[in-house]
């Protein structure tokens, strides 16, 4: 497999790890609180989950909102952990996966929460806001930002790069 397909390849598998897991723990939390209504797709790679928002406390919209971040950076973590595993893994395609969807995990919570939310609209942050500020979760998504960035240089990066080389 050309390296330019591996990538592509890399690319596909990060995006849909990334949708798996972070709606996948909104769906989790809606159907364990009972406000789960549908799962809608919204466009060619983007879908959301719907849930009864009537139906429930501010407390419970702002931890539906939350666990979707927890979720992938709790998946991070574990990724990163067991990156000295996957860096040997004989094919070249799945490491390529491993490290872009190690990649997406890491930063696109982070990079939307603190950053990018203030220029597209809300999202998760609207449920957030109501567990505390805006401006103090945007902080907190700034440092672990921060955190993630020296994780993936010091030891993602790294590890990926010598194994593909």
């Amino acid at each position: 497999m050309s390296k330019k397909l591996r990538q592509y390849f890399g690319l596909l598998s990060a995006i849909a790890a990334y949708y798996l897991i972070h709606e996948g723990a909104h769906l989790l939390y809606a159907l364990f609180i009972g406000t789960f209504r549908q799962v809608r797709f919204t466009g060619l790679l983007g879908m959301q989950i719907d849930v009864y928002a009537e139906a429930m406390s501010s407390v419970q919209m702002g931890v539906f909102c939350l666990v979707a971040s927890i979720a992938t950076a709790v998946a991070a973590y574990l990724l990163t952990a067991c990156s000295n595993r996957l860096v040997h893994h004989p094919s070249a395609a799945f490491k390529a996966c491993m490290y872009y969807i190690t990649l997406a995990l890491l930063f696109i919570d982070p990079l939307y929460l603190s950053i990018l939310c203030g220029f597209f609209g809300g999202g998760d942050m609207n449920g957030i806001a109501l567990l505390l500020p805006e401006a103090v979760a945007r902080i907190i998504y700034g440092c672990i930002l921060a955190v993630h960035a020296v994780l993936f240089f010091r030891i993602i990066l790294p590890k990926y790069k010598a194994a593909f080389q």
